[in-house]
């Protein structure tokens, strides 16, 4: 009777255990399913919050301060949350398959897009049943196919070209004859200019390092030393130097351009010092000229103001600058060459004003716990400086006379509202006061920051030439610094030609590529094909020509 009370009493414990098992296992699935839709809601906000910044920089992009470093950051933090959401779905349909009663959570997703139609396909067939798997029967009939298309990387392969010159032998002279060897990108022949231009387009503009590309193609298979790729890159640079000098020539050959500069760490003993990559866009696009647009990438170990005025040699046409002193030489009476135009940038002088608003920033500097202020006055100063930013959106792309009408018209009202505004405000204000000093760096330069009112060439602002240089700033957390003066120099070109091709929308892999299997056996007088415009404008052409 003992062993039967405590037989029945294991039951019972058995039994109490497997409720609280159960029980267990349903508040783990409540729980996931809690955690996945939290996740997906933060996930949905992060996404909100992106799309919301991509559509005020679209409206209102010279209006925002914030720049592209806040976009990335939003990217960022949208990628992170969008990963958190998927795997706390996953875990919490695991977690729901343990029970009977909680039902997963499923996320709303958006109709997925097709894959390009030019990729190619290849169809894996899973047949059909040849006997109905409900009676057995063998009289079936074909339906139409359910296709789903999963997109897959095919490893990349590598193979090595032989090219055979076969030789023949007289008998009549016995004089033995051959085919020339084919003409190569760099010495010996090793490499083909796919492998080449992959191998410079990703270290210049992808900004990986040869060490990690060697480490890359050893795991593919390809053992090489990373003297050998540096020998290539410096054959690299040797070749294309023609068609950088062209790029140079038909930048420099602008009415306009736009100047501007960005550190990059110099390899030295014991340590790194400063360098610097200097930037000058020919960009005619913004007052509707049709000369295609060109990067031209300078580097100097230094910031002395005699870098730019080398650069600029001979040049005399309108230079878009910032406040930096180094370019005043250039605008001086007395410079050997016809002095300069230039026109200041009203982005730098707008950031000054947003300094004093921007909560955010102020946070970030300030020492813990102190209050941000947001100034009135520099809140003033914006409103009248956006009006003029609001009427530059308006005329972008359209021709130089219409432009500078526009200006005359409605711009200058509005300078010289903001003239009188601050010679006003500053009156009252002592010199050390913020917006004193953010008024100062209007004033004292005023005649650079009014020149566009008189040309309608002129931007407001000297984005173009910052633009470019961000590639530069993206690329330093991962090259660190460069080697010598030589190597910034070779950086400086390759710079160059891929910003280029991509201010012209070209594809810069597949144009360097052509380059490279042309360029040596290529006329100097035919060398202006290689450009990338004209590069663009052949392959259309060829493809409209295959079309037809």
């Amino acid at each position: 009777m003992v062993f039967s009370n405590a037989s029945d009493e294991l039951v019972q414990l058995r039994a109490e255990l497997a409720i609280v098992r159960a029980q267990a296992l349903v508040a783990e699935a409540e729980a996931a399913k809690v955690w996945a839709i939290n996740a997906d809601l933060r996930a949905r906000n992060a996404h909100l919050e992106l799309m919301n910044e991509q559509m005020r920089r679209d409206k209102y992009g010279a209006r925002s301060e914030r720049s592209r470093r806040l976009l990335d950051q939003l990217e960022l933090t949208f990628e992170e949350l969008e990963a958190n959401a998927s795997e706390a779905e996953l875990l919490g349909q695991i977690a729901a398959a343990k029970t009977t009663t909680v039902q997963a959570f499923t996320r709303k997703r958006s109709i997925r897009r097709d894959f390009p139609a030019d990729l190619p396909r290849e169809q894996v067939v899973i047949p059909a049943p040849e006997l109905c798997p409900c009676c057995g029967s063998d009289d079936l009939s074909q339906l139409p196919a359910a296709v789903t298309e999963t997109l897959e990387r095919v490893p990349a392969r590598h193979k090595v070209i032989q090219t055979v010159r076969e030789k023949v032998s007289c008998h009549q002279c016995e004089k033995i004859s051959q085919p020339p060897a084919p003409f190569h990108v760099t010495p010996r022949g090793m490499f083909g200019p796919h492998f080449l231009a992959n191998i410079a387009f990703q270290k210049y503009g992808l900004h990986q390092p040869l060490n990690s590309q060697r480490d890359r193609l050893e795991a593919e298979g390809i053992p090489l030393s990373l003297s050998t790729l540096g020998d290539q890159i410096g054959a690299i640079c040797v070749a294309v130097k023609p068609l950088f000098l062209l790029l140079e020539a038909h930048g420099l050959a602008a009415d306009r351009l736009h100047a501007d500069d960005t550190t990059v760490p110099l390899l030295a003993k014991l340590k790194t010092s400063v360098a610097r990559i200097w930037d000058y866009v020919r960009d005619d696009r913004p007052f509707g000229g049709t000369a295609p647009p060109v990067a031209l990438c300078y580097y100097s170990s230094d910031r002395r103001g005699e870098h730019p005025r080398a650069h600029l040699a001979g040049y005399a046409g309108i230079l878009q600058v910032d406040r930096y002193a180094g370019f005043n030489a250039l605008f001086e009476e007395g410079r050997t060459d016809k002095p300069m135009t230039r026109a200041n940038c009203w982005v730098h002088a707008r950031r000054e004003f947003f300094k004093l608003v921007d909560i955010r920033q102020q946070l970030k500097r300030r020492k813990k716990g102190a209050a941000p202020l947001v100034s009135p006055l520099a809140t003033e100063a914006l409103e009248i400086i956006d009006r003029l930013f609001a009427i530059e959106r308006d005329i972008n792309g359209r021709p130089a006379a219409e432009r500078l009408a526009v200006r005359q018209k409605l711009s200058a009202p509005i300078v010289a509202e903001l003239e009188t505004w601050m010679r006003e405000t500053r009156s009252k204000l002592s010199r050390h006061d913020a917006v004193a000093k953010a008024i100062a760096y209007l004033q004292n330069d005023w005649d650079g920051f009014t020149t566009f009112l008189a040309d309608g060439r002129i931007c407001l602002s000297n984005n173009a030439a910052e633009r470019e240089l961000r590639s530069v700033a993206r690329g330093r957390k991962a090259w660190l610094f460069v080697g010598s003066d030589r190597g910034g120099q070779r950086a400086a070109m390759m710079f160059s030609l891929f910003g280029t091709a991509r201010l012209n929308d070209v594809d810069p892999l597949a144009w360097f590529t052509d380059v490279l299997a042309r360029i040596a056996d290529i006329p100097q007088s035919r060398l202006h094909e290689l450009l990338p415009w004209n590069w663009k404008a052949a392959q259309q052409q060829l493809i409209q020509e295959i079309a037809a």
